[in-house]
Formats: structure tokens, C-alpha cells, sequence
């Protein structure tokens, strides 16, 4: 629960630094004192998005910090799954926003995001303003309350897991069925283009091959004689190199015996004679086998021009991608010809989860109606001593197409009068019912989830008297097991049942107009009270009632 409380130059708060108490405590003032000013600065605490212009004139920067007490409500794994150090009995939040409207946000001393800051400010205060009324008319709140109460949460993310596996093979399905229906409608064309490519018999690698063969040929007179004048330099009878190539190691042969120097020179020309022969043993092979046959030079050329024909129609440079593309095509193929087994696949598969979704969604409804008879008996309880004797609550609960939230549609529907027929409660519930309604609602809620801080802005809107001192009970009770409620309240019969009493107003100083919160003593919460109920002047009269009252 809030502990501490500091604000420090954020719009008329020059700097504020205030102690909270658990159980039910109140805050009042005069309208435009600051109140909204102070749940504002709370807001940014909760992750709301910041405005440069909350920075009080004149200041570098604001900072809001807020110390909690979160022993007893088991936080631990949030602290551990954001690396956060955890100290249960102090953990700090803080915001910080300067003039030039850069924002940063600590826990516990660790930068985190927003979103971050969010995600743990939900879990720590629940601010309930009037505009929160019109969550009446939302079904997906009222869905919530149902879903709160009945503490479905595990059955219910049981059924979205099914759901969203349900919608997947839905969304596989669909675009199956479209991948399909368009493959079917050019199955001719591709058809006659795997047809094509299959009959051209293409092979990797050919395409290099044929054209080495036809620059060959093309070529074959001038490699002849290329391939003539090396084997006539090489062995020709009166100059050939292999000849004397001979004769040069045969006369170093002849001196070795008495010029040794000459046996390694000898022994190296053997080794070149060796391998001069070899090369021209090569070059007459490589001759004899150059043969120009225009007919075979006409079918090289015919096949390559058919392969050239094929790239450019399908847009690729190697015969290896063509390969690629009928592959492709034949998979196509395949997949039209095996495409009613596999849409009978996956169509047996939505069906199967279609069937227990539909289960996990029927364990949903039992829960949540169980809830509802339980919501419709608490609610009447509730609302009876709210001045409302006549009330009839029903949670209405309607079969609809399954969604993320299972296929109950849930409606409350209430009447304050026995003459006015059921109806949707935010078409024929007046201000001040609606804000009975809403509140009994949080008692409910509150009791089924650990929420450490409730704020209540101005609830009471709309009641007053006996009504408001049983709003006051019930805050009260509420603010038992470790809780702590907080009300802005205008009315002296809430205000007096506070077991803390702080009073916001606003001062001029020398350096302008400035908001100002302070916790009462017992004699200025008496004169307070007698304030609120008789205006500016205090009256003895009004003094004993704000003592009769602060006595019940």
C-alpha cells in the first residue's frame, strides 16, 4: 500500500511530501484546490503519459515519488522476472519529467520503460474516477467482473490457447483454399510450361560444355594448324626440338667421364627430352583428333540456341535455374493433384479443434454463471442498504460466436423500481444509482483481487445523507485485509468515517499561487467537517453535528 508520497514542482505544487495510512482514509478540499492535481502527479506514477507543461513554471524538472508497502501481496516474481532488486517493505517509484519534456522512470533506483512502469502501477493502485462510470456501458468490462468473481483465470487462458490454435489452422486453411483455386485456374499453363522445360532434358552443366564444343569447331582450321606447327617444331626431321634435344644430352653423355660437371647437366636434359616427347606425343594426339563435321556443329549450335530460347522466356542465365524453375512447377503440380487430401487434412483438423474449443468454452460459461448467481445476490445486499429497497440486479448471460474471450455475451441489467421492467443498467440507472452501482462493484472486486491502493475520486457524485454514510461503510470495509482505500469525497458523511483525514488548499506565496495537503489533527478534521456541512461561516450547530458525526 502507499506509504510515502512526494511531489516536488509539478504544476501549483512547489513541493509536497506526505505519510498514508492503510484502511480508509480521506481527502477533501475545495474545488480547484489541487486535488485532481495531486491524483494527476499519482497517474504519472502509474505509467500515464507525461506533458511537459506539468513542469511548475520557473523549474528545470518535476519529480514524483511514491514509496510502497508490498509485503503481504506477493509481487516477488515480477521484481525477479525484470532483474528489479526487491524490497517488499520499501519498494520506491519514481518519475521524473524536465521542461524540455524528457521523461525517465525508476523502480527501486533501476531505469525502466513505461511500459514497465505500467505494467507494475496497474498492480499497485486502482484510481476510480467518475468517467470510470461509463465502464458500465462497456460488455467487456462487465465480462471482466463476471470473469473476476468466478477467478477463471487459468480456464480462461485454457480456452484462448485453443482459440488461437483454432484461428491458425483457420488462417492455414483459407490461404491453402486461395493457394489452390489460384493454382487451379493456370494448372493448363503450368502444365505446358513444366511440360516444356521437362521435355528439353536439361542437364547441369551442359550449357558449358556445348559451348566449349562450338567454339571448337567453329575454330578448327586455325587449332589445326596451330596444333601442325607445334608437332613440325617439336619433331621435324632436320630441326625438330625433341631431335636435338637428343643430341644435346647424348654429347654430354660422351664427356662425363672426363668433364663430370657435364653428368647433371646431362641428367637434366634427359628429364626435359622426356617431357618434350611426352608434350609432342600430345600435340600429334590432339591433331589427329581435330575432325570439322558441319553436321554435328549444326546440332551443338541447335541445342544451345534451344537452351539461349528457354533463359530468356524464363528470365534466368544458367541451365541450373531452369532446373529450379520445374522443379518448382512439378511441386505445384503435385500439390494440385494431392490437394483434396490435404485441405481433407486440415479441415478434419479445424473441425477437431473446433469441437474443443467449444468445450473449453462451455467450462467457461459454467463458471462465469455460477459467478453471476453470486454477483446477482451480492449486489442486491449491497445496494439495499444504499438506499435502494426495491433493486433487482441480474447478470445476463447470452450465447454469441466464439472470440478471444469464449461466446458469452454478459449484460447487467437492473431496475430500481418494481414498476420499471429489467434493462441495461447504463440506459435507466441515474447518475447517482450508476455510482452506487460501480462502487458495490469494487467491493466485490476488491474482495476477489489483491489490490494493494484504491482511490475513490468523488464516487459520491449524486447521493448524500444516509446513503452517503452506508458509500462510507462500505469503503470502510473495504479498506480491512491488508488494504487501503483512499476517497476524494465533498460529503461530510464520508469524510467524518475516515480513520485519516488529509485536507488539500491552496495558499499565495510570494512566488504565486501554490497547492498545499496536510493530515488533520482531530480539532481541525472537527472544524473541517463542520465546514463542509455549513459553508464558510461555522456555526456551533455545525461544529456538535461534525462531532456527532466523526463519533459514529
Amino acid at each position: 500500500m502507499l506509504r510515502q508520497l512526494y511531489i516536488k514542482n509539478f504544476t501549483l505544487i512547489d513541493e509536497l511530501d506526505m505519510a498514508f495510512h492503510g484502511g480508509f482514509s480521506v481527502i477533501t478540499g475545495e474545488t480547484g484546490a489541487g486535488k485532481s492535481i495531486i491524483l494527476g502527479a499519482i497517474g504519472l506514477l502509474l505509467g500515464q503519459r507525461a506533458d511537459s507543461k506539468s513542469v511548475k513554471t520557473g523549474a528545470d524538472k518535476c519529480v514524483i515519488e511514491a514509496h510502497f508497502d508490498l509485503s503481504h501481496y506477493g509481487m516477488e516474481a515480477f521484481f525477479e522476472q525484470n532483474e528489479i532488486d526487491c524490497d517488499a517493505q520499501d519498494t520506491i517509484i519514481r518519475r521524473e519529467l524536465t521542461a524540455a519534456g524528457k521523461s525517465r522512470a525508476f523502480i527501486n533506483d533501476t531505469p525502466v520503460s513505461l511500459a514497465m512502469l505500467k505494467e507494475l502501477g496497474e498492480r499497485l493502485v486502482d484510481v476510480h474516477s467518475q468517467h470510470q462510470n461509463l465502464l458500465l456501458n462497456k460488455q467487456d468490462f462487465q465480462l471482466s467482473v463476471v470473469d473476476i468473481l468466478a477467478d477463471d483465470a487459468e480456464a480462461l487462458a485454457d480456452y484462448r490457447e485453443e482459440y488461437e490454435r483454432y484461428q491458425q489452422v483457420c488462417r492455414e486453411l483459407k490461404a491453402l483454399e486461395d493457394d489452390i483455386e489460384r493454382n487451379r485456374q493456370s494448372a493448363d499453363f503450368l502444365q505446358f510450361q513444366c511440360d516444356e522445360l521437362t521435355s528439353a532434358r536439361l542437364t547441369d552443366g551442359e550449357q558449358e560444355e556445348l559451348e566449349q564444343r562450338s567454339d571448337t569447331m567453329t575454330h578448327s582450321e586455325d587449332i589445326k594448324t596451330a596444333l601442325y606447327t607445334a608437332s613440325t617444331s617439336l619433331s621435324g626431321d632436320e630441326c625438330g626440338a625433341v631431335g636435338n634435344l637428343k643430341r644435346a644430352a647424348s654429347a654430354l653423355h660422351a664427356i662425363e667421364r672426363v668433364f663430370p660437371d657435364a653428368t647433371e647437366l646431362s641428367q637434366r636434359l634427359d628429364a626435359a627430352y622426356i617431357e618434350l616427347k611426352d608434350v609432342d606425343s600430345e600435340v600429334s594426339a590432339r591433331l589427329d583428333s581435330i575432325d570439322f563435321d558441319p553436321a554435328e556443329l549444326e546440332t551443338v549450335n541447335a541445342r544451345l540456341d534451344r537452351i539461349y530460347d528457354l533463359e530468356k522466356k524464363y528470365h534466368v542465365d544458367t541451365v541450373a535455374q531452369l532446373i529450379a524453375i520445374r522443379d518448382v512447377l512439378q511441386h505445384k503440380l503435385a500439390g494440385i493433384e494431392n490437394s483434396d487430401e490435404a485441405l481433407a487434412e486440415l479441415r478434419a483438423r479445424r473441425d477437431e479443434l473446433w469441437q474443443t474449443m467449444l468445450r473449453k468454452a462451455k467450462r467457461l460459461t459454467q463458471m462465469r454463471t455460477a459467478a453471476a448467481q453470486t454477483v446477482e445476490v451480492q449486489m442486491k445486499q449491497r445496494l439495499v442498504p444504499l438506499g435502494m429497497p426495491n433493486v433487482r440486479f441480474r447478470v445476463d448471460i447470452e450465447p454469441t460466436d466464439p472470440g478471444r474471450n469464449g461466446q458469452d455475451k454478459v449484460a447487467f441489467l437492473f431496475s430500481a423500481n418494481t414498476s420499471t421492467p429489467l434493462q441495461p443498467v447504463s440506459q435507466v440507472a441515474s447518475g447517482g444509482e450508476i455510482a452506487r452501482v460501480m462502487l458495490a462493484l469494487k467491493v466485490m472486486i476488491s474482495g476477489a483481487v489483491k489490490l494493494p491502493t484504491i482511490i475513490f475520486d468523488e464516487i459520491d457524485t449524486g447521493v448524500s445523507g444516509k446513503i452517503a454514510e452506508q458509500m462510507a461503510l462500505l469503503m470502510a470495509e473495504m479498506g480491512h485485509h491488508d488494504r487501503q482505500v483512499i476517497s476524494i469525497t465533498h460529503l461530510p458523511q464520508i469524510a467524518a468515517r475516515g480513520t485519516a483525514h488529509y485536507k488539500v488548499y491552496k495558499e499565495e506565496t510570494p512566488q504565486g499561487t501554490v497547492s498545499r495537503m496536510q493530515m488533520l489533527s482531530p480539532d481541525e478534521r472537527v472544524r473541517e467537517i463542520a465546514q463542509m456541512l455549513s459553508g464558510s461561516d461555522v456555526t456551533d450547530a455545525a461544529i456538535e453535528n461534525a462531532k456527532q458525526l466523526l463519533k459514529r
